[in-house]
Order: C-alpha cells, then sequence, then structure tokens
C-alpha cells in the first residue's frame, strides 16, 4: 500500500484568490517521480484554531504529512505556534534554527531584523530542516504515529526543501519506494477527449500507463511506468504515441511552446519581428521570457489603435477603411509591414477581437486573424476562439507561436531533402 502522504498548505491567500497553490501540485509532482502518492490535501487559513484542528485531524489519519505556510516574521505566521499546541509540546527558541537565519542574513551581507527571531520559536523537540534559499527553517516532528514536515510557503525554498530533506526521509522509511519514471508528452490543437481516443486505439508495451493533465491550452499525455524495463518500455511507448498524434505533439518534460519556437528559430539562424494587436504584446512576453530571445527576435510593436497600423506599419487608410482592423487582408499587412520594417527573415502578425465588448454579427467576439510572412511567401488564417478575453488571447498567442513551430519545421525537413 505504501506511505500514506497528506498535504496542508496554508495562507490566506490560497482561499480568496490572491494566489493559487502551486505548492500541493509541485508536491504531488515530485513525490509521484519517486513513487509516491499523494493521499489527500487541504489548504485552510491563517486562523490558528483552525491549523491546530487541522493538524490534528490529519495527523491523526497516520502516515506523512507535510505542512507548507505560516513560518515566517510577521503577526500572520502561525504555523509553528499552532503545531506546538496541536501536538501538547511548549514552544521553544531553537538554537540551531537560529542559528541558520543568521548565516543566512550574513551570506546576503544584512542585518537581521529582530522580528526574524520569531522563526526560530519551534515546538519542543522539533528537528531542524535546513533551507539553503530564504529565511524560515523548516521542522520535522513525529507525533502518535505520524511523521510531520514543516516547509515555507514560498514555492522555490519549498521544493529545493522537498528535495533535499523530505524525499531522502521518505525513501529510508519506505525502504525506498519503486522510482515511477514518467515521460510528459504536450499537445496542442486537440482536445483531452480526442486525445485519449487515439491513444486507446494504440497497444502500449506492458506495465505503460496512461495519464492526462490539461494546462490550457495544451494537453499533457503522462506515460508512467515502473520497475526494470521502465527505459525501454517509455521510449518504445514514446514512438507509439508520437506515430498516433503526429505534429500536434509540440514538447516533451518541463519544455514550453515558446521554448521549442526559441530553440528552432535559433538554430535554424532565423530572424523574427511581431506585430501584435489583440494579444497586447503576449507573444512578445512568451518569447522574451527566454534567455536569449536577442538572438532571433528582433522587435515586437503593439499596434493596437488603427493610427498605429498606419504610421508604424505603413498600412494604407483605404485598406483599413475597406476591410477593418480585423480582417485577413490587415493582418498580412501588418506581418509584411512589420518584417520590412525590421529588415527579418520572418513577420508574424495577429489581429482580433478579444471581448467582451466589439464584436459584430459579421465579426464576433473570438474572431481573430493570423499572418506569417517571409521574402516569398506569406499565409494568413481566421479563427473564431471560444471563451472570455483572457481565454482568447492566450489561444490567440499560441496558436500563433505553433504556426512558427510549423513552419521552422516544414523548412528543416525540406533542407534536408
Amino acid at each position: 500500500m505504501g506511505l500514506q502522504i497528506s498535504v496542508l498548505t496554508i495562507g490566506d491567500e490560497l482561499l480568496n484568490g490572491e494566489m493559487a497553490d502551486t505548492n500541493t501540485a509541485a508536491i504531488a509532482r515530485l513525490l509521484a517521480s519517486r513513487g509516491f502518492i499523494v493521499r489527500d490535501s487541504l489548504s485552510i487559513r491563517d486562523i490558528a484554531g483552525d491549523i491546530v484542528g487541522a493538524l490534528r485531524y490529519l495527523a491523526r489519519r497516520g502516515g506523512v504529512l507535510i505542512v507548507t505556510g505560516g513560518l515566517g516574521p510577521t503577526a500572520d505566521d502561525l504555523t509553528a505556534q499552532a503545531a506546538a499546541v496541536a501536538f501538547d509540546r511548549p514552544q521553544e527558541t531553537s538554537s540551531e534554527a537560529l542559528a541558520q537565519i543568521h548565516r543566512h542574513f550574513a551570506r546576503l551581507g544584512m542585518t537581521m531584523h529582530p522580528r526574524n527571531d520569531k522563526q526560530a520559536q519551534l515546538p519542543q523537540g522539533a528537528d531542524i530542516l535546513p533551507n539553503p534559499g530564504g529565511t524560515a527553517p523548516g521542522f520535522r516532528l513525529c507525533h502518535q504515529g505520524c511523521d510531520c514536515f514543516f516547509l515555507p510557503g514560498v514555492p522555490a525554498e519549498m521544493t529545493a526543501m522537498l528535495e533535499q530533506s523530505i524525499l531522502p526521509a521518505l525513501a529510508k522509511q519506505a525502504g525506498q519506494a519503486e522510482i515511477l519514471h514518467e515521460r510528459v508528452l504536450k499537445v496542442f490543437g486537440l482536445s483531452e477527449p480526442k486525445t485519449e481516443a487515439l491513444l486507446d486505439a494504440i497497444r502500449l508495451p506492458e506495465g505503460v500507463q496512461v495519464a492526462f493533465g490539461v494546462d490550457f491550452p495544451f494537453v499533457h499525455v503522462k506515460l508512467r511506468i515502473s520497475g526494470d524495463t521502465a527505459t525501454a518500455h517509455l521510449e518504445q511507448a514514446e514512438r507509439l504515441a508520437r506515430q498516433t498524434l503526429g505534429d500536434v505533439i509540440f514538447a516533451t518534460g518541463t519544455d514550453s511552446l515558446a521554448a521549442t519556437v526559441a530553440r528552432q528559430l535559433t538554430t535554424a539562424g532565423q530572424t523574427l519581428a511581431l506585430a501584435e494587436s489583440c494579444t497586447g504584446g503576449l507573444i512578445a512576453k512568451l518569447l522574451t521570457d527566454l534567455p536569449g530571445a536577442s538572438a532571433f527576435l528582433e522587435r515586437g510593436a503593439v499596434t493596437y489603435a488603427n493610427s498605429a497600423k498606419r504610421d508604424w506599419l505603413q498600412i494604407a487608410e483605404s485598406l483599413l477603411e475597406q476591410h477593418g482592423a480585423v480582417s485577413a487582408e490587415c493582418a498580412v499587412a501588418m506581418a509584411q509591414g512589420i518584417r520590412q520594417t525590421a529588415g527579418t527573415d520572418l513577420g508574424l502578425a495577429v489581429t482580433g477581437i478579444a471581448g467582451p465588448d466589439g464584436g459584430t454579427p459579421d465579426k464576433p467576439v473570438g474572431t481573430v486573424f493570423i499572418a506569417l510572412t517571409t521574402e516569398t511567401t506569406e499565409r494568413v488564417k481566421g479563427y473564431r476562439f471560444p471563451g472570455d478575453r483572457d481565454s482568447v488571447r492566450q489561444l490567440t498567442a499560441c496558436m500563433a507561436l505553433d504556426w512558427l513551430r510549423r513552419h521552422l519545421n516544414a523548412r528543416a525537413q525540406l533542407k534536408k531533402t
């Protein structure tokens, strides 16, 4: 049956809409990669009584409890105090924890604020967990058969401490759980049900399981297997999945669509200029999130108003009057205008109506045109994307990047022949 693991995340921001609870997903993902499965999870607010109650409830179930959040220096950081109450242990200043906090500030060349002393006030008998990236020491304690680990809520700190301290402890406790091997294929352009239906029609190697996840607008296909034959069977499963799904697979593992396109542009030595209207610079943002984007991205123009399209892209007023800013003709003119002005190999343009207003019977909300031009070719296509404003913008940016991916793939294949 394996270890029974619960996760408790603490913080008002997780329940009032300020922040998403990414910690539970990160913990579950890292545990699964080592063969451990999370039994259940719970998120609660920064209320002392609620934290005490949640700790007692989850600890009574036994197994392992991983807690994140509430270990900071401010008054609303209540986790250590609540743990002391929940498990009937006096709270005391840990000299080991205090020394760790002092070392952290010394590394940064900063003076520690007196309020940071609070982070060393932990339940008596707690074992200190090192935090290489922040001020809050983690701690571990056992209560009536439950092994409890307490980590800060900052995702980067939490992840590092989970990998450094908790995963080795769990492996030792479980007698080294069998490692679950996983290969993630990322898909754009097929829905989750259609992807599943296609894969259901093939026979994967024995022991390979398929799971699915959605990270809008992408579908993640997760191929999983445990045991000695994992590598060979995973490779065979991936080959079969690729043969079945084809070029809708844009990346594997942690790669993104933008990273795939960036790598293709760099390898091909192609330069790009962008003209964005309805996406407001989102395509440029996705590409420039990546280091080294200057190797291929020459410029990006947010030509939102017609005046910008005229002044920056040299689009004729007659074209705008005859066809409108949201049209195939305008999209092509935008792509040509930005490419010629920038002197790049590729010009990519998007124009559309993201909503919630601005639609007409002929061009309802979600109408988008994408154009891609080179020195000798041009391509344009219209779409009707569903969803709210954010969804339309996200779909537009991803479809535009996918156009680049497919164009560069075709170019690379042509060069091979």
